[in-house]
């Protein structure tokens, strides 16, 4: 399923409940933090290894915390009249230039250390 297809089943499911009132910038903002926040108490002060195993017992609470981010950001950029597949592009290229691949392979500098 593209992005456009998603955002638009998405988009029925609010509109079907009226909630198209209650999304404003500010509101789906917070809302993608909040979500992240909830996505990151997943892993709070847990080991890589740790992580790795609550994955696995977890997995399906993730992938929800997961698509709430997603299902918030992908209204928030249609409400705003963003292709959310295109800013994704954009930014790739944007990153492809700040980190160049010869430079940056291995290592977790930030761009500006590559100029």
């Amino acid at each position: 399923m593209t992005i456009a297809e998603l955002t638009d089943k998405i988009r029925a499911f609010r509109d079907a409940r009226d909630w198209a009132q209650f999304h404003k910038p500010k509101d789906m903002a917070a809302a993608v933090a909040i979500e992240a926040a909830e996505l990151q108490e997943h892993f709070l002060w847990k080991t890589h290894e740790e992580s790795a195993e609550h994955l696995v017992r977890h997995g399906d609470e993730v992938a929800e915390e997961m698509a709430d981010i997603a299902i918030y950001l992908m209204l928030m950029a249609d409400d705003a009249g963003i292709d959310l597949g295109q800013a994704i592009e954009t930014k790739l290229a944007i990153n492809e230039k700040r980190y160049p691949a010869d430079k940056a392979r291995g290592r977790n500098n930030k761009y500006t250390d590559y100029q």
